[in-house]
């Protein structure tokens, strides 16, 4: 693992200060009653989540900073995403946001299309996306944007094209780094171009500004949403191979049958209790529309605690201080999202937090102590609607190795799951989908 990563997947920029646990709770408290409780597998409109990225706040670069587009923005140029849809449809819409912008985020032409190799999409696909019935929209800073709707049948595990080209300069937009699958850039107004050729030699492996894809028109049974940190994020997994846990996850439940659609919510660096400009804000803040917000949503998957526990105490490297917490404060936390995703009639499975032993920044006996605390309790309080206990799916079966991952599972830095971890924390979640 680079060495530049000395936090889940640990960052290089200042953390936020800490808040207190009440203030964080009152978050989600506040955010949620009255909403009313959602049907599982239904959404206004019919609309499902097929896709979706955590985006965060952009930070000016570092020289220990991943290499990335957000700080400097776009000017006269397109930009072109890669995703992979989760649920089929013969309707789609796309979701904008501007949440981390500091002026308004002005967007001359956008366009879907089935994805190709590379940057091409596939001749006769493109299809325009206009908003409120015009080509170009202004983002209001800090808003969020939906497009109209957009006819283009897309199946379950399709790749499709996003292309956003913006004639003036952008300034700083949100992004997501981790994207682990290449985003291009091109010269000029590219939302047309089927070959790719103009984005050749300009890729990124982090998501701007698209925060979500849905569809409708075909018969779905809603959406999962995996909550978590990088561990859901998929680092540790092999990049542009779509081999994250979520991902694998998608393809279990389709290959059973299962018409569920699977958004990614994981954020690398992220924790439940504390704020951070480089990790987002934490888990407790974030639920909300990241999971409750989600068009479909029927069951979260709950995977986050692992930063709060390893980076408690830490010293100062250049990415500020972090507090430590106890075992209590993350079970109160988690309990709060329980009620949260309770009140929107989710069901809520409660994945146990990973060994780390082997990962040196994070690890310490006390640390452990804490983290086996945190999952008894999650095993055995009953909280969740059902529990994968992605522990001991994961845990080296060697006596006095429990604290650590399986080799066969680590993807080298012994924290992160490789290819073959995040295929036996699918196969944990799957028979617990309802």
């Amino acid at each position: 693992m680079p060495a530049r990563k000395p936090l889940v997947r640990a960052r290089r920029r200042a953390a936020g200060a800490a808040v207190g646990l009440l203030t964080a709770l009152s978050v989600v408290f506040t955010a949620v009653p009255g909403a009313p409780p959602a049907s599982a597998g239904t959404a206004a409109g019919g609309w499902t989540a097929a896709w979706g990225s955590s985006l965060v706040r952009p930070t000016a670069p570092q020289p220990w900073s991943w290499p990335n587009w957000a700080w400097d923005g776009f000017a006269d140029q397109s930009l072109r995403q890669v995703v992979r849809v989760g649920a089929a449809g013969s309707e789609l819409r796309i979701r904008v946001s501007n949440r981390y912008g500091g002026q308004p985020l002005r967007l001359t032409r956008a366009s879907v299309a089935r994805a190709g190799d590379g940057a091409s999409v596939l001749p006769g696909t493109v299809g325009e996306l206009r908003f409120a019935g015009r080509p170009d929209a202004v983002v209001p800073a800090g808003a969020e944007l939906r497009s109209d709707v957009l006819r283009l049948p897309v199946r379950p595990l399709e790749r499709i094209a996003v292309t956003l080209y913006f004639s003036a300069a952008t300034g700083p937009v949100a992004l997501h780094e981790d994207g682990l699958t290449a985003a291009y850039r091109a010269p000029g107004d590219r939302t047309q171009d089927a070959t790719g050729e103009a984005f050749a030699g300009a890729t990124s492996e982090s998501h701007y500004l698209l925060a979500g894809v849905d569809v409708r028109g075909a018969r779905t049974e809603g959406a999962v949403v995996a909550f978590g940190d990088s561990l859901t994020d998929g680092w540790g997994s092999t990049p542009g191979a779509d081999r994250r846990y979520p991902d694998r996850l998608a393809e279990r439940l389709r290959a059973d049958g299962r018409r569920l659609s699977v958004v990614n919510a994981g954020l690398s660096g992220n924790r439940l209790l504390t704020d951070s400009p480089c990790y987002g804000g934490r888990g407790l803040e974030r639920f909300r529309r990241e999971v409750l917000d989600r068009p479909g949503a029927r069951t979260v998957v709950v995977l986050i605690g692992i930063n709060d526990i390893g980076g408690g105490g830490l010293d100062d490297w250049g990415c500020g201080t972090h507090p430590t917490v106890t075992a209590r404060q993350l079970i109160d936390g988690h309990r709060a999202l329980i009620d949260a995703a309770h009140r929107r009639g989710l069901t809520v499975i409660g994945a146990t937090l990973t060994p780390f032993r082997g990962y040196a920044p994070y690890y310490s006996p006390e640390k452990e102590r804490v983290r086996d605390a945190v999952n008894r309790w999650i095993r055995t309080s009953g909280a969740y609607d059902a529990v994968a206990d992605l522990d001991r799916a994961l845990a080296d079966p060697r006596p006095d190795h429990h604290d650590r991952l399986a080799p066969a599972y680590d993807s080298g830095d012994g924290l992160h799951p490789g290819d073959a971890g995040t295929a036996a924390m699918a196969r944990a979640v799957a028979d617990l989908v309802p």
